[in-house]
């Protein structure tokens, strides 16, 4: 793959075989992080996981206390009063039979939705449509809920959802460059201990293989964990 002369130039600033303690990894990926906008700073972790099995799933959400930087677009499948709490917390948009139908007809402009258990049978339908956009409502990340009004109160306020993919990754943005180093860091330090207490009890070995911190255009750096 061939890189860029700003991407091997900042190579040449550390050393990529290195592996940095969370702070000054924070620090060299701020610095390397060069473009003209304000770059996402992404975590991602190896775990030591089968996610082929259903007993080594890790899923969950956590509020990240400084939020991701990113204004999510809040979608709320629900009728009568449901829909009224989730409008007046801050909802984007608010609907029932008729949102999904504007769904099924394609319409995927929104970060998040979340639905009241009532709903699930006619959100069920959406399954093939929101799924492999990581958008289908699921009780375990709190977004089939009766208290729709927290739901979307959280997640506007930097509730991010985290999963292991099928090579047994876990990918989170944990904020911007602009944030600077320490509240980047407290936003790393709660995803990684939410991350810690998520372990499978069927899990076995190593659990954290490897951490990476990387921004948008930047090259990744690797942090030094202990479990």
């Amino acid at each position: 793959m061939k890189r860029g002369k700003r991407y091997i130039d900042t190579l040449k600033s550390y050393d990529k075989s290195k592996v940095y303690d969370p702070s000054e990894a924070m620090r060299i990926v701020i610095d390397t992080a060069r473009a003209k906008f304000d770059e996402t700073i992404e975590l991602s972790v190896k775990l030591g996981v089968d996610p082929r099995h259903a007993d080594q799933q890790v899923r969950g959400v956590v509020i990240l206390p400084h939020g991701t930087g990113r204004t999510k677009r809040v979608l709320v499948i629900a009728k009568g009063a449901k829909a009224d709490e989730a409008a007046a917390a801050g909802a984007d948009f608010v609907g029932a039979e008729d949102i999904v139908a504007k769904i099924q007809g394609g319409w995927t402009d929104f970060d998040a939705c979340i639905t009241t258990p009532d709903m699930m049978g006619l959100v069920g339908r959406l399954g093939k449509i929101l799924g492999p956009k990581g958008l289908m409502p699921n009780p375990k990340s709190g977004t089939v809920t009766m208290d729709v009004a927290r739901a979307v109160t959280e997640t506007k306020a930097g509730k991010v959802e985290y999963r292991v993919d099928k090579t047994s990754i876990v990918h989170v943005p944990i904020g911007k460059k602009s944030f600077g180093p320490d509240k980047l860091l407290e936003n790393y330090n709660v995803l990684m201990e939410a991350l810690i207490k998520a372990k499978p009890a069927a899990a076995k070995g190593q659990y954290l293989k490897s951490v990476v911190l990387a921004s948008t255009m930047g090259p990744g750096v690797k942090v030094l964990h202990k479990v």
